[in-house]
């Protein structure tokens, strides 16, 4: 199952790693989900986990996400699109039209609050309940 993880959803679980959104990495770290970003994502991620407000996250950990990021699904948006009033939360809606993502997954619902066919927007205990309700393979 495709996802496109919003920026706030990295901080938050750097922030707590016993939260719903370090599940979710971990989900996609033992490849439950597929991630995918686009080289604008990427470059946020970057961005925002380096700002000074977050320095109490240790570089290691920061590199260590950046890393898994980095081997996630890369795909390269065709079209701009205009969904979100924050213009930066575009470049997601963008990533999960180009790669027909299933799931953004956001802790930030003020700025997605539109889903784009086929994509849909789900916080973090959402997605992990929708992942958990999938039958396993016997």
């Amino acid at each position: 199952m495709k996802v496109v993880i919003d920026t706030n959803v990295l901080v938050s679980a750097l922030l707590n790693e016993q939260g719903s959104e370090a599940a979710v990495l971990l989900a996609v770290a033992n490849k439950k989900l597929t991630w995918c970003v686009s080289r604008s994502i990427l470059e946020e991620y970057a961005a925002v986990l380096y700002r000074p407000k977050f320095s109490k996250i240790p570089a290691a950990y920061i590199a260590a996400f950046l890393a898994l990021a980095s081997k996630a699904e890369i795909t390269t948006p065709t079209a701009r699109l205009r969904v979100s009033g924050h213009e930066e939360d575009n470049r997601f809606y963008e990533c999960a039209q180009a790669s027909q993502a299933a799931y953004i997954v956001t802790g930030n619902a003020k700025h997605f609050t539109e889903s784009l066919p086929p994509t849909k927007i789900v916080n973090a205990r959402q997605l992990l309940e929708i992942v958990d309700a999938i039958p396993k393979a016997r």
